[in-house]
Formats: C-alpha cells, sequence, structure tokens
C-alpha cells in the first residue's frame, strides 16, 4: 500500500505515477511488492530509511572459487548460472542466487557429505556484482553508478550531474529495496537543505538505492507559453 505523505498534504499526482514507475523499474515485476513509506525529511526529522541487510547475496553471473581444504581435488572455480544455481563436481546442482556466502559454504558442505567426511569449506568471491546507486529523472546524466565509497544523496546527486533546469528540487525521491517485496521511499527536500545549510538530513545511500528528480509544474507549462508573453511575464511593467 502507498502512503502518500509529504508534510501533511497528498503527493502530487504525477510524482505519485513517476513513483509507481520507478518501483517498477526496481523489479516489480518479479512479484508483489510494497512501497512501504512516502515521508517529508521537513516534516518528520526523527525519521528514518531502514537499512537493508548489508552482507552480499550472490546473483546471477557471480563467479566464485570453492576451496576444501582436505580435498583439494575438489577444489573449483564456478559460475551462477542464469537460472540461479551451480553444479559442483560430483555432487550435483546447487542454489546460488539469493544466498550469502556463508549459506552458500553450508548447502556445499551438505551436498558433498556423502562423498566427503566433514568437509571443509571455504568460498572466496572472484567476480560480483559491484555496489551502485540509480539516478533517474531531471538530473545531468541519468544512469547507474558504481557506490564505491561512503556517499550521500546530495553528493550523489553531484556525481549524476547534478540538477537540470527542469529539476524539482524540493521532492527527490528515494527508493530503498528493505526486503524481497518491499521498497521503501522518501521524499526529500533538498532545495531546503541546502537552502538552510543544514545537511544533518542528508542520508546515506546503501547499495542498490536509486533517487528519482521529478519535473517542476513551471518546466510542464512553460513550453506551452508564447515567447511573446514569457518576456511579459519576467517583466510585467517594462516601462
Amino acid at each position: 500500500m502507498w502512503k502518500e505523505i509529504v508534510g501533511g498534504r497528498d503527493l502530487q499526482k504525477p510524482l505519485f505515477f513517476a513513483a509507481v514507475i520507478m518501483v517498477c523499474a526496481l523489479g516489480v515485476a518479479q512479484g508483489p511488492m510494497q512501497v512501504a513509506q512516502v515521508s517529508s525529511t521537513t516534516d518528520a526529522p526523527g525519521t528514518s530509511l531502514k537499512q537493508r541487510d548489508s552482507r552480499y547475496r550472490l546473483h546471477k553471473s557471480d563467479v566464485i572459487e570453492v576451496q576444501f581444504t582436505f580435498s583439494p581435488e575438489f577444489n573449483q572455480t564456478l559460475t551462477v548460472q542464469p537460472d540461479g544455481y551451480i553444479t559442483l563436481k560430483g555432487a550435483g546442482a546447487v542454489q546460488a542466487e539469493s544466498r550469502r556466502v556463508d549459506e552458500l559454504t553450508k548447502a556445499i558442505a551438505n551436498a558433498y557429505r556423502g562423498i566427503l567426511h566433514d568437509p571443509v569449506v571455504t568460498i572466496s568471491l572472484k567476480d560480483f556484482d559491484k555496489p551502485f546507486f540509480l539516478a533517474s529523472g531531471q538530473v545531468g546524466r541519468p544512469g547507474k553508478y558504481e557506490l564505491r565509497s561512503d556517499t550521500t544523496l546530495t553528493e550523489a546527486l553531484a556525481i549524476a550531474g547534478g540538477f537540470n533546469e527542469s529539476a524539482k528540487h524540493s521532492q527527490v525521491v528515494l527508493f530503498r529495496r528493505v526486503s524481497s517485496d518491499t521498497v521503501e521511499a522518501r521524499v526529500f527536500n533538498v532545495k531546503h537543505m541546502l537552502k538552510s545549510k543544514n545537511l544533518q538530513e542528508d542520508p546515506h545511500l546503501a547499495p542498490g538505492d536509486m533517487l528519482y528528480v521529478p519535473q517542476s509544474t513551471w518546466s510542464k507549462v512553460r513550453r506551452y507559453l508564447p515567447s511573446s508573453s514569457m518576456g511579459v511575464y519576467a517583466n510585467p511593467n517594462p516601462f
């Protein structure tokens, strides 16, 4: 269920529908998903985004190295297949996708118990999905960016080229997946934060976060105004 709360007012319809589209980009097609919260930082300073499980979970195409301490003949390098499984030497297929390294280690050890006596298994990640964030909407360079270090929302916007002339600075939406079927969304008034020179509400991004900057109302109607009217609007008393 959506909670459309921004300063006690319903979110504007364009922002609501744009948010729905952004959630779809996060993977709604994979199953039912809920947006847990949409709130404003200026009206709810005590609230904060939930933190997802920081431990890495395997994805398709990740490459792992499996080593057996006492049985090196079973050492192998494996790639997570498109179906999410890996095929073990002499032990068949084991699901790897969405598992943490420690979970997969236990699964592989169990798979070899019929072959080895108390196998001691170690898994190393050789190639994996690098941490990233997404920036979309009215920013200079929309796209996917590596999250190489501790980065805040305003820093991420700068990395993505900053706001363009059509951006609505006061309603930047940060989407964060907090579970397999729930995405939390929060609206940040970046214009207020920068104007007040107070970045205490500037959140730190987590891997997989997505920023969406909506289009301002003025930029939507400006293109429909005659150029002569624009001059009168900018200077209603030229003489």
